[in-house]
Parts: C-alpha cells; structure tokens; sequence
C-alpha cells in the first residue's frame, strides 16, 4: 500500500472525519419531542457505530433497526453520537452537547478501538467506559436490561492493519484486553455483551468483510453484528 494511501486511511482512524447525530445541537433546536408510536434507539459509539465507509443503511445501527422491525420492534430511525476516531473520553464529551429524548428504548455502546489504537491506558479506559454504561443506563430510563454493549473489532487484520508496521499479534492482544475490561464492567452492571470480535477476525480471509477505505468494516460485517445483537434484544422487549 502507497505512503500517501496509508496516510489517508490514519486520518480516518485518529481524525475528526465523518461524525452523525440525527439531530442537532442545542443551539439549533428545543428539546426533542419523542414519536409516539414508534420504539426509540441511541447508539454511541464511534466510526464503527457510524459506520465509516459504507452507506449509512448499511451502518450496524441501521441494519440492527432493520432486523427488529422486521421481527414486529418497530424502532425509528437511531440517533447516533458518535465521531470518526473518538475515544471512551471523547465520547463523554460529545454526549454532553448533545440534546436527547427524555429517554430511550433502546441504546447500544460501542467504544474503545481508539484509546487502543492511540495507547491510552487500560486504567483510564476502565474508569470512562463504567462511566459511559452509567450514561447509558440513564438513557434507557434507568433499565440496564436495554442497554447492549458490543466489543470491539480487531482492525490489526485488515489491509490497513498489514501495512501500518505495528505487530498485528499486539494489535490483537491489546484489543482483547480492552474487550476483557468492557465486558467484565458490563456484566457487572447487568448489561447485554455482545463478543463480535472473533467475527471480525474473518476479513483476514475474507476481503468482503471490509469496505473499500481497507480498514472499516463492510456492510456485510455490519450485518453480521446486527444478526448477533439482535437475539438479545428481542428476548429483552418480550
């Protein structure tokens, strides 16, 4: 992979690039009056909750909304707080210039492949993320059994991972670390995991597994997790 191309592909990984909300600042708007007839859907996160590279109905939030409608959950379209290349911190302080609804049905969590990928410290990383499930908490209204956490995908196996001259072996111990971080603190707190990390391990051999930037996850993968979450969701509004 040219210098220029791998330059490209770390300003999606690290920059401020592509970033959604499904609405606006405060400034911009008064408080959101919530629809009343449709389920409701947070999603937090960053470029993987986004959905960097693909089109936005082939994001894992828009998919997973598609999956619930179509099994009688019919979930608006998701707001989405997220930012291309945020970390857990990042996160937090995103989420407080945001305005939301007074609460939510549903709200997913998917943080951390930044604060592995810039070096941030486990210690740190544990600390934001207990405070994140919390926030997420809050937004489903105080019922932990509708917050669902995913882990994070293992970028070292993709073409970007190849040619960035990191050690892929370490790049896969570290995720697996901070995945052994969010997943102890999410069962703790009585929240869904959901492990979609030996699954994203396939676009190693399986180039259809990543969009066409070489290091985000396809449509296709995207639809793997949504397929993986949406078991648990559905057993949880029933």
């Amino acid at each position: 992979m040219k210098l220029t191309t791998i330059a490209i592909l770390m300003f999606l990984m690290l920059g401020c690039g592509k970033s959604s909300t499904n609405g606006m600042n405060k400034t911009d708007i008064a408080p959101i009056d919530p629809p009343t007839d449709q389920l409701t859907y947070l999603a937090l996160g960053d470029s993987y909750t986004i959905g960097e590279a693909v089109k936005q109905a082939e994001s894992f939030p828009y998919q997973l909304r598609e999956n619930l409608n179509r099994q009688s959950l019919h979930f608006s379209a998701p707001k989405i707080v997220a930012t291309t290349g945020w970390t857990a911190g990042e996160l937090i302080s995103g989420i407080k210039a945001e305005t939301f609804l007074p609460k939510y049905d549903l709200v997913t969590l998917l943080i951390g492949v930044n604060d592995q990928y810039r070096g941030n410290s486990i210690e740190t990383y544990r600390k934001e993320f207990i405070a994140l499930l919390k926030t997420a908490v809050n937004f489903a209204g105080g019922n932990a059994a509708h917050v669902f956490v995913v882990s994070i995908p293992d970028w070292g196996v993709t073409p970007y991972g190849a040619q960035s001259g990191r050690d892929v072996r370490v790049i896969a111990k570290e995720i697996d670390a901070f995945n052994a971080v969010n997943k102890e603190e999410s069962l703790k707190a009585g929240i869904s995991y959901t492990d979609i990390t030996p699954g994203s391990r396939n676009a190693a051999t399986d180039a259809a597994l990543v969009a066409s930037d070489g290091l985000h996850p396809s449509g296709k993968m995207y639809k793997e997790w949504a397929a993986q979450l949406s078991p648990s969701i559905n057993k949880a509004f029933k």
